[in-house]
């Protein structure tokens, strides 16, 4: 099994965006010599407590500080933006990393309504729903497979990077995405830390899955929020920040990463425990042991031949630590490129 990172970049309380996307690369740099598998970044915007609006912008530097590991987005929301210039943003960056960068695409805004109007282009009506075409023109322009008399046609053979490319990932929460993914031949990821009942969906994606040119047999990755430490105790202590954020983002209240402490005081004046989760959600926290079969629990429940691990604390530290913690417990091993 596959193990890799989703990084949203969180800001903590008391510090700021820039020291985020600095720590996003430590991060990088650390997972890449730990042996993880690839390493994606998020795109949300306006709010206090991701600093990842970007992660186009992002994946150079990323791609520039480690050596092996895969790296890519999860995911460009393509609704914001014009196909043509996804796929020329990304032919580039394949181009200077060949063999090392994803695409992974999602359908959601990465934020709130009044945000999502403020980032068009074209403010005088609302953007059309036409997800399944831009996916499709934005394949075309990647495959070099748009139709002799698409109007766009001759700007497929014009991308920077060929004759490298990035490999497409659909991305998704809901059952719609797994039929997409499936039609059209592409590698689906699930997004289990926002909805964890997907095991359904994922078997439907592999029961209806149509072999592309690119892809012969269908395949599943699950992302999966972990926390590790070494005892459970201060796992759940170090996973209240996360849990009173989640609270306050369903009450439309955005806010940095609180300390741990704060958190705790905040969960106990709502009448919650250490260890209580949020209602709907799943979370893997605990000791290495507990975590290891979390993990393996999910895979087996998901089909999935790789977990996407996404991991969020106070400390930069604590976050570090507990990817060290899994890749050890999980028995990654450095690839020699890394390790040298």
């Amino acid at each position: 099994m596959r193990l890799s990172v989703l990084d949203q970049s969180p800001v903590s309380e008391g510090s700021t965006g820039a020291q985020a996307l600095h720590n996003t690369l430590d991060l990088a740099r650390l997972t890449d010599r730990l042996g993880y598998h690839r390493y994606w970044v998020a795109e949300h915007h306006g709010g206090p407590m991701l600093a990842g609006p970007s992660p186009e912008a992002l994946i150079g530097p990323i791609a520039a500080a480690t050596h092996t590991i895969r790296v890519g987005s999860g995911g460009v929301m393509l609704p914001h933006y014009s196909p043509l210039k996804v796929a020329e943003t990304f032919s580039l960056l394949a181009g200077l990393y060949p063999g090392r960068v994803d695409l992974g695409i999602g359908r959601a805004a990465g934020t709130d309504p009044l945000t999502t109007f403020a980032l068009q282009r074209d403010r005088r009506q609302v953007v059309p729903d036409d997800f399944p075409q831009q996916l499709a023109e934005l394949l075309g322009y990647l495959d070099d497979t748009l139709p002799e008399d698409h109007p766009f046609r001759r700007l497929a053979a014009a991308l920077p990077g060929r004759p490298e490319r990035p490999v497409p990932w659909l991305l998704g929460s809901s059952a719609q995405s797994a039929v997409w993914a499936a039609q059209l031949g592409l590698p689906y990821a699930f997004a289990d830390f926002i909805n964890p009942s997907g095991a359904d969906i994922t078997a439907t994606y592999r029961e209806h899955f149509t072999p592309s040119r690119e892809l012969s047999l269908p395949r599943t990755a699950v992302a999966v929020w972990v926390l590790c430490a070494p005892t459970d105790d201060e796992a759940e202590h170090l996973a209240a920040s996360s849990r009173m954020t989640l609270r306050l983002l369903r009450r439309g209240e955005l806010i940095p990463v609180p300390p741990p402490e704060k958190a705790l005081e905040f969960l106990r004046r709502e009448g919650r425990t250490v260890g209580s989760a949020v209602p709907g959600r799943r979370a893997i926290v605990g000791s290495p042991e507990k975590v290891r079969a979390g993990v393996e629990a999910v895979a087996g429940e998901y089909g999935a031949e790789e977990v996407i691990v996404v991991t969020i604390t106070h400390e930069h530290e604590a976050r570090r630590r507990s990817y060290e913690l899994l890749a050890e417990t999980m028995g990654l091993s450095a690839p020699a490129a890394a390790a040298a």
